[in-house]
């Protein structure tokens, strides 16, 4: 059908000639069969049959030109139209007289077409300045750290003075370490490269207590991914400068040795949360039990140091516990937040994807993508049917605007639902994202046909639920999330303030209550973004992005140096924390400087980002026994 009229006016238009002409056709017949000519030609067959010739040849040249609008994709048959009319000697003539011309497109001039290619570089030169932006907060960041917290875990930038949170390994400088090196900045992959050759071995082999889970997300992580992007394994050499890669693998592997005191301590597949570094020993929490998300949220990084360093035992145990947790009962796929490695069974009922909960989701998936030549299809039917179950037991809809949000059974299935969701979950977006095209753009998927009916729905309440995170942030009067939710529901409605920006149409769907309104500076809502983003290719995604990143800019930066988390999203000044996170150079700062970047830069269809935001590559063969 021809684009230059709406479908319309095309039939309102093809009517009238066909009606034209079909009276044309009636008249003449009605004019030979009522003149004096008719009785003659009637009375012989030949005359009867010449009327038939001539009624019928009259017909056909008039049928056969009916159309009066005619559109770029109709040329070909014009064409062969015109063919056909050459073969009918003089027919072709009268074809032309009752044929309109093709309608083409409208031809650009040469100034609209450079108005147009303006356009378009513009935009890419603002979103390479906005990206600019981010790399300018990273080096404003990383200085705060290094004039007042260097080797410590993490930077108090009001205080001006370092902390050590996380066991005393300089988690900031290596979970910073990547990000620099993505960004390009020479001086920093130097400065923090420099300091681990010199001072992490020590370190790692002297200090005491750390969290397992915290201490290969970040460090662990942070180490190995360095090492691929320095050039380690043929990787992309994206610097120049800093150690040589083998420095990096040396210390993750010293590191891994330490930590593997957690699984050969305990007696089931399920490993200890804390390990001390100095005697290689292993102990349980106070309460004796481990985190799901803790105990399922090792594996890429334990996978990947086995591959390169060509020694399976790393790769096997963590493995295992993924391996034991398959044969554990869940409801719909989902599992409760606790578990023992003394009985190697979940304990308790409460069922959430925000904390303690979360990436054991993610990492189903994202395991599977690292590992799908190594026969762990297992795991991506875990991650089908724990996703099909978070549709049914825990998406509900706000009122009165409707915003899809994913709650919580503290109780188990047989129990109340609650209406609350962490920040934390905002990941599930972009993992959503991730499971329904493997990291390849929909469009391209879609042309391929590679979608699933669940991975439309998937897709589907990824970017709903994207949408509901940018709206955390908008409903606040500074812009920034709180740390928790909950929003109004039917037959449900929760008591407590709103955010106070009165301007967003969602403000009543959201409460904020009083203990949840600070903000840590957390990355998974622009993690999604950048995620859906190279997904979907929808722009709006890199706006939200930059809306928050200026929200950050804002309220959170100490002009001496580094950011700060806040006591209070809700109010004007917000009360600071005196806290940076490393997970803001390691994860926030990195995902933002994606979002507005190049989408050839780690491609999602070839790297998977551990939970901290460190790429790993995704073709990987683990060495096994």
């Amino acid at each position: 059908m021809s684009k230059s009229l709406p479908y319309s006016m095309k039939d309102v238009h093809y009517d009238n000639a066909k009606f034209r002409q079909r009276s044309c056709l009636k008249v003449i017949t009605q004019n030979l069969l009522t003149s004096n000519m008719k009785r003659d030609y009637i009375s012989c067959s030949t005359g009867k049959f010449l009327v038939l010739l001539m009624i019928g040849g009259l017909a056909y040249l008039m049928l056969t030109h009916t159309s009066p609008i005619h559109s770029v994709s109709g040329l070909a048959k014009d064409i062969g139209t015109k063919v056909g009319d050459n073969l009918m000697d003089g027919s072709s003539r009268v074809g032309k007289f009752w044929r309109k011309p093709p309608r083409l497109p409208p031809r650009f001039s040469p100034d609209e077409i450079g108005s147009n290619n303006s356009y378009v570089q513009n935009a890419a030169s603002e979103w390479r300045a906005r990206q600019q932006s981010v790399k300018n907060a990273f080096i404003h960041a990383w200085s705060g750290y290094k004039n007042y917290a260097m080797g410590h875990d993490e930077l108090m930038p009001l205080s001006r003075r370092g902390v050590d949170g996380l066991g005393g390994l300089g988690a900031t400088v290596v979970d910073a370490l990547d990000t620099a090196m993505i960004m390009g900045i020479d001086e920093i992959v130097s400065e923090a490269g420099s300091w681990i050759e010199m001072h992490l071995p020590e370190r790692i082999s002297q200090k005491g207590q750390v969290n397992l889970f915290e201490t290969t997300i970040r460090v662990l992580g942070g180490l190995l991914s360095a090492y691929h992007l320095s050039g380690g394994e043929q990787g992309k050499n994206l610097i120049h400068k800093g150690p040589k890669p083998t420095v990096y693998l040396t210390n993750a592997r010293n590191l891994a040795d330490q930590l593997l005191a957690a699984f050969t301590s305990s007696p089931t597949a399920i490993p200890f949360s804390d390990v001390v570094l100095r005697d290689r020993s292993a102990h349980a929490a106070p309460d004796g039990l481990s985190s799901t998300s803790e105990v399922s949220t090792l594996q890429l990084e334990l996978n990947y140091l086995s591959s390169v360093t060509g020694d399976p035992k790393y790769s096997k145990v963590s493995m295992k516990v993924l391996e034991h947790m398959k044969t554990l009962p869940k409801v719909e796929g989902l599992v409760p937040i606790y578990i023992s490695p003394h009985s190697g069974e979940f304990s308790g009922e409460n069922i959430r994807l925000g904390s303690r909960g979360d990436s054991y989701y993610e990492y189903l998936l994202k395991v599977w993508l690292q590992q799908r030549d190594n026969n762990v299809k297992y795991l991506h039917d875990m991650y089908e049917e724990a996703m099909k179950g978070v549709r049914h037991l825990l998406v509900r809809k706000s009122i009165p605007s409707g915003l899809v949000f994913v709650g919580e059974l503290p109780s188990g299935p047989n129990g109340v639902f609650s209406p609350k969701m962490d920040h934390l979950v905002c990941f599930l977006s972009g993992t959503l994202a991730l499971g329904a095209t493997k990291g390849i753009t929909k469009k391209e998927a879609l042309k391929n046909n590679l979608l699933t009916f669940e991975d439309l729905e998937n897709l589907k309440l990824a970017e709903d639920l994207a949408k509901t995170c940018f709206e955390m942030y908008s409903v606040t009067t500074t812009g920034l999330a709180p740390e928790i939710a909950y929003f109004n529901m039917e037959g449900h409605s929760e008591e407590g303030p709103d955010g106070g920006n009165k301007s967003s149409k969602y403000v009543r769907d959201i409460i904020i209550k009083p203990a949840d309104r600070h903000n840590l500076l957390r990355p998974e809502t622009v993690e999604s973004l950048f995620v859906l983003y190279r997904i979907t290719e929808d722009p709006k995604y890199r706006e939200w992005g930059w809306a928050i990143f200026k929200a950050f800019e804002k309220h959170t930066k100490v002009d001496s140096g580094g950011y700060s988390s806040l006591d209070d999203v809700t109010t004007l000044p917000p009360q600071r924390r005196d806290k940076m996170e490393t997970f803001f150079l390691g994860e926030t700062l990195k995902y933002l400087y994606l979002l507005f970047g190049d989408n050839t830069v780690i491609p999602l269809d070839e790297f998977v980002f551990n939970t901290e935001a460190h790429p790993f590559p995704i073709k990987v063969t683990t060495k096994t026994e």
